[in-house]
């Protein structure tokens, strides 16, 4: 009988703190209230953005001339490196020039050696007198327009072989291989989009801050770049609400304004060893700071009235003031950082505030106090009293 007494007791004292920290009070008999001074503290507090996920290097692949998809060497996703065939474009039509062009500098190139012979001959003969300076320099032209013509032809078969290879569509740099719109046969052009390479050794993240808080980064010791080099590092919250497993960097700031939105783009870096940021993807990049100077206040003796937080302050009268109070959006869920309402040296009610009212005159108490008194009506309370409350 003892014990189950003794389990009474505790449960009903702690129904009573419970009933203490949820805004009610337990039933002193008097006018005993917990009262707190506002004092400074640090907090650790973060901010957090929206942003997009890109990679360092996001490369669109077109074709430099049109035909017909004959080959797809690649499969989405796929790892590639610089230089890799990727497509292959119908490149029969410029096999064809190709040969043509070879043709043509063949030609000319035996223009040019029965021109040399030509002129060689000429010189000998106008060594000997046997034709004059006239027929000499007509030789002598004809082998330099013949050699003109040599490189006029060889320029045409590099121009072949050059377009020849853009039937070959190559990735210029290392990186993953994005989405295939299109198929084998399907007839493209420049103006087509063929896939995109992502290098994503490392992804960047977007994100914006507004114009106020650019403008105070850029008032910063040692200007913009001062402010990034000063910045801590970045965490990112995936899609799914986690935090991804490695730290980002801010590494730079856009020195435009966008005038739709009033905000300025930064983007951070983050490494990617196990290739688990995607570019295209979004989430949060979250911005730790620390407030050397913050007003915490516990939420349980904070009220909340139509998305306006109110608590009870005390005067030198001992009479309660229902105070409107603003806190930061980030908390921790048992604690708010107070913005403004409050400053150091006020005093505020922590428990018990359901039951005040606007100019109530109270006798404050101090927070172990009114613990105590809570174990003390508990222990006092005889057993009916006890099931009685316990029961409710």
């Amino acid at each position: 009988m003892k014990v189950n007494k003794i389990l009474l007791v505790a449960a009903c004292a702690a129904m009573l703190a419970s009933c203490g920290k949820s805004g009610g009070r337990p039933n002193f008999g008097d006018n005993e209230y917990p009262v707190v001074e506002v004092g400074m503290s640090s907090a650790a507090m973060q901010t957090t953005y929206p942003a997009t996920i890109k990679g360092v290097q996001d490369v669109q692949i077109s074709p430099k001339v049109g035909g017909f998809i004959v080959k797809i060497n690649v499969k989405e996703g796929q790892t590639v490196s610089a230089g890799q065939v990727l497509f292959e474009i119908d490149n029969v039509t410029y096999h064809a020039q190709v040969r043509q062009a070879q043709a043509a500098v063949n030609t000319a190139q035996t223009q040019v050696n029965t021109a040399q012979l030509t002129y060689e001959n000429s010189k000998k003969l106008h060594e000997n007198r046997v034709i004059g300076d006239y027929e000499l320099k007509t030789s002598q032209n004809t082998y330099e327009q013949a050699k003109a013509g040599l490189a006029q032809a060889e320029a045409a078969l590099t121009n072949a072989k050059e377009a020849l290879s853009f039937c070959y569509v190559k990735s210029p740099a290392a990186g993953i291989v994005g989405t295939l719109p299109y198929k084998v046969g399907a007839l493209v052009g420049a103006q087509n989009v063929l896939t995109t390479v992502s290098n994503n050794s490392s992804m960047e993240v977007y994100f914006s801050v507004n114009e106020k808080d650019a403008l105070e980064m850029s008032k910063a010791d040692g200007g913009q770049n001062g402010a990034l080099a000063a910045m801590p590092a970045v965490k990112l919250q995936l899609a799914d609400g986690t935090i991804y497993a490695h730290e980002g960097k801010v590494t730079k700031m856009s020195g435009v304004i966008d005038q739709t939105t009033g905000s300025v783009q930064l983007i951070a870096v983050f490494p990617n060893p196990d290739k688990i940021l995607k570019s295209g993807g979004s989430g949060n990049i979250v911005i730790p700071h620390v407030n050397d100077d913050a007003i915490v206040i516990p939420q349980s003796c904070v009220m909340e009235v139509q998305n306006k937080k109110f608590v009870y302050t005390v005067n030198d009268s001992n009479k309660v003031q229902y105070t409107e109070i603003t806190v930061d959006p980030q908390t921790d869920g048992n604690n708010y950082v107070v913005t403004s309402g409050l400053k150091k040296g006020d005093k505020y009610v922590t428990n018990g505030v359901s039951k005040l009212t606007d100019k109530a005159e109270i006798v404050p108490i101090t927070p172990e106090r009114y613990k105590q008194k809570i174990d003390e009506q508990a222990k006092a309370m005889s057993a009916s009293e006890i099931v009685s409350a316990v029961s409710k």
